[in-house]
């Protein structure tokens, strides 16, 4: 009678049997440490934004101790570190927990019609911005983003989404200094 090698049980329970050939052993090991894909895709974005700030362009005049390349630095280098501190994590035993939140149902499919409706919504604003100008594609995108997410008010969401995208287009336009178009309203506003 022969039995097949097994590893010691771990914190999780006991160890499965090793198989003889070890095909399966590389996946089994990945499957088992699936967040060092996370870790990967960190890593990705924090080389990304270091070298998108290495290659940005800036002005003599802008150069200072505090300057336009100093956030994506900050941003990349903390993208990067986390991404390290992840894999030790993941790669000394860690793991993540699976959802447990008492408000979400994980036995129910996705809610493909809102996301749908959403996407739609935030397409159309990205078409609309140009011709109509940010107040009336903003109001368009807030109120087409509260009726997908299940708002029914007919008579009041489009009183809000328009003093809203009035005041986020005075707040930017204004007092940021931050240019948005303002379409056919511009003369009016």
């Amino acid at each position: 009678m022969t039995t097949e090698p097994t590893e010691p049980a771990g914190p999780t329970g006991p160890a499965e049997p090793a198989t003889a050939s070890g095909g399966g052993g590389a996946r089994a090991w990945l499957r088992e440490r699936s967040e060092l894909g996370v870790c990967l895709l960190l890593f990705a974005l924090g080389v990304l934004v270091l070298t998108d700030a290495l290659t940005m362009d800036v002005d003599i005049a802008q150069r200072g101790p505090i300057g336009p390349r100093t956030v994506p630095f900050v941003v990349g280098a903390g993208l990067l570190l986390v991404g390290a501190l992840l894999a030790v994590d993941v790669l000394r035993g860690g793991r993540g927990e699976a959802e447990g939140g008492e408000d979400v149902d994980l036995d129910e499919p996705a809610d493909w019609r809102t996301v749908l409706l959403l996407t739609g919504v935030f397409l159309g604003a990205a078409v609309l911005i140009g011709p109509l100008g940010f107040p009336i594609a903003g109001a368009l995108l807030f109120w087409g983003a509260a009726y997908a997410l299940g708002s029914r008010h007919h008579g009041r969401d489009p009183l809000i989404a328009a003093g809203l995208s009035l005041f986020t287009y005075f707040v930017f336009d204004n007092l940021l200094g931050v240019p948005l178009p303002g379409g056919p309203l511009m003369g009016v506003l």
